[in-house]
């Protein structure tokens, strides 16, 4: 369980924040929805909002029953998982309820339908597991002062280097020796980096929106911990705001949706 969950999440402009976090008693989800690219037919007549909304809405009806959502292919059967149940399996499963919701009304094997990363964790006997898939990282506080973080850099290994055309992104998403993210192919969540550390006092996770801090603006990771234990997850999005004025982007938005988490990890 974790004694203390806090967090905070900003727009980057005038449309609607394609961020959510979410969080229950023992685990926490931050959603980044990927913005359409301008002049893109998506083959959905959902926004990205709509499909962060609903993702997050079945990952937080699994994660708080203990047990799987409804399987497309299994009907209205439900698995009870509980605390054995892998992150990855409550994120497939979560990713076809999603798929459910839309099909017949959109094309699911148009390659730009909207998408999301995915950043989860979860408090379980002494021990914090986790799941990334996408630039979203989960970064633990270690009892020893230290600090480790799991990412999923994909995404930044795409042939050529940035800046990357519409075409490229398109080509990769969700393909072997591309990048994978959370939307109409729930093999996806099979592809996410998976794991848990013991004994850690906090996490935190977090969009890329918050994590240009260390990407682009100097900090360390170590520093974005200590600012969420010393002044917590308001304070970190601030920071980027006040940086993003002073020195601007270093490629694409000046402001992005900025969404940040912050788990003190409790005696279970």
């Amino acid at each position: 369980m974790f004694a203390e969950v806090t967090h905070a999440s900003r727009p980057g402009s005038g449309r609607p924040n394609e961020d959510l976090v979410i969080a229950g008693p023992s685990w926490i989800v931050v959603l980044d929805g990927a913005t359409a690219a301008p002049g893109v037919d998506s083959g959905c007549v959902h926004d990205v909002p709509w499909l962060v909304a609903r993702l997050g809405s079945a990952l937080a009806a699994g994660l708080t029953a203990g047990r799987l959502p409804p399987r497309v292919a299994g009907g209205e059967r439900l698995v009870d998982g509980g605390d054995g149940t892998p992150l990855a399996g409550i994120l497939e499963a979560a990713i076809e309820a999603t798929m459910a919701a839309h099909f017949g009304t959109c094309d699911l094997g148009n390659p730009d339908s909207p998408s999301t990363t995915v950043a989860m964790v979860r408090s379980v006997r002494g021990r914090v597991e986790y799941l990334v898939l996408g630039d979203s990282p989960v970064v633990f506080a270690l009892a020893d002062g230290g600090v480790r973080v799991v990412s999923d850099d994909r995404l930044e290994g795409l042939p050529g280097g940035r800046p990357y055309t519409v075409e490229l992104v398109r080509r990769m998403r969700n393909a072997p020796g591309g990048f994978w993210v959370a939307g109409s192919r729930s093999e996806a969540a099979r592809q996410g980096v998976c794991g848990a550390v013991a004994g850690a006092r906090g996490v935190a996770v977090l969009t890329d929106g918050v994590s240009r801090l260390v990407e682009w603006y100097g900090w360390g990771w170590g520093d974005v911990v200590a600012a969420l234990e010393g002044q917590g997850p308001e304070a970190v999005i601030r920071a980027v705001r006040e940086l993003e004025r002073s020195r601007g982007p270093q490629r694409g938005k000046r402001h992005d949706d900025a969404t940040v988490a912050w788990g003190r990890v409790g005696q279970d």
